[in-house]
């Protein structure tokens, strides 16, 4: 299952989103994020998920990796789906027994939620794809420089998130290979109560935690060694610049967000 976690890994490619602009990814992420919230009738989630597929194919990035990393969450999936089928009664009831009332609404309105976490899951994973961690860093900093006018240190923000998310993969499989080594010392994880779980992870989570710190030591001596002073006069090899292929993204994005608009208008919502 650990494994299966894919947020932090890049897949290096020559794509059209691995060569656009790393601030403009990284915008037109969140704006898809909250353009996933706008249908309320199938036809404008029929387009958002048509976009996400038309993206996925633009990445060239194998829909392995994309079913990959939606796999962690699909037990959130089924617990949210659940509770809507159970808990929204409106609509024509389609199953009565005892307690259990299930409408038709419910069913409607768990697809719907369902799809929603499905491409707000699939659309981030493909920022970090087709993004390395050192350009993800310069497009924060860039994208966070206006509040260095209230002395936030941007440079070092953007550097303790590019860093914390680089070193998810590395800590999932430390885990995985620690959780391995337990087991072949006869440790039982997988049997007895809750309770007893939760203690059979105590051996886990001790020598990951000694072995995430003594990362963290290791990295920043190696920033040390190499002079590492902050973000202050600091020059960079490669120059962030926007390309004509970026800004016919962003208008088709907009487009995009603005068909969504407008169709909330004239159809029927589901929920």
């Amino acid at each position: 299952m650990l494994s299966d976690i894919t947020i932090g890994q890049y897949y290096p490619g020559k794509s059209l989103l691995h060569r656009m602009d790393p601030r403009v990814k990284l915008i037109l992420t969140f704006i898809y994020i909250f353009a996933v919230f706008i249908p309320r009738n199938w036809v404008g989630l029929g387009i958002a998920v048509s976009f996400l597929f038309f993206s996925i194919i633009l990445s060239r990035l194998p829909i392995k990796l994309i079913l990959k990393s939606i796999k962690p969450i699909l037990p959130i999936i089924l617990i949210t789906s659940i509770l809507n089928i159970f808990y929204v009664k409106k609509g024509d009831p389609l199953f009565d027994w005892g307690f259990i009332h299930i409408k038709s609404q419910g069913l409607v309105t768990a697809a719907f939620i369902a799809i929603r976490i499905v491409c707000l899951i699939a659309g981030s994973s493909l920022l970090t794809y087709t993004t390395s961690p050192a350009t993800l860093t310069d497009a924060l900093e860039r994208l966070l420089s206006p509040l260095k006018v209230v002395r936030l240190n941007v440079h070092e923000l953007a550097m303790m998130m590019t860093i914390a998310l680089r070193f998810i993969p590395t800590l999932i499989e430390e885990t995985d290979k620690i959780i391995s080594a337990q087991k072949a010392r006869g440790a039982d994880m997988e049997s007895g109560g809750v309770m007893q779980r939760i203690r059979a992870l105590i051996p886990v989570f001790i020598p990951l935690f000694v072995s995430s710190f003594r990362r963290a030591y290791e990295l920043a001596t190696a920033m040390e060694c190499r002079c590492y002073r902050g973000g202050e006069g600091r020059t960079r090899m490669k120059q962030l610049r926007m390309q004509a292929s970026d800004a016919i993204c962003v208008f088709v994005v907009l487009m995009f967000v603005a068909a969504l608009i407008i169709l909330n208008f004239f159809l029927t919502p589901v929920f």
